[in-house]
């Protein structure tokens, strides 16, 4: 495995970590190593682009990506704006 190191951390940031660390009941550089993870992740993975997203967030709600969305046309916006 490799080892970084990491100077002139400002202290807040420090604090912080260590912090969080103790939330999640492990040391701190544990939880620093779970971040750099959880950051690099996405960057390996392309995502397939912004419709892709969508469809992986709303797919909980079973909207399935191989299934054709109906375009709405002609529809007034209600709701939020109503006044």
């Amino acid at each position: 495995m490799a080892s970084i190191v990491v100077r002139d951390l400002e202290e807040s940031v420090k604090e912080r970590l260590q912090s969080r660390a103790v939330r999640h009941g492990r040391s701190m550089e544990a939880e620093v190593r779970d971040i750099l993870r959880d950051v690099v992740k996405d960057d390996a993975e392309p995502s397939g682009g912004l419709g892709s997203d969508i469809a992986r967030l709303f797919a909980a709600d079973g909207l399935r990506a191989d299934e054709a969305v109906p375009e709405l046309r002609g529809h007034a916006l209600r709701g939020l704006f109503d006044t």
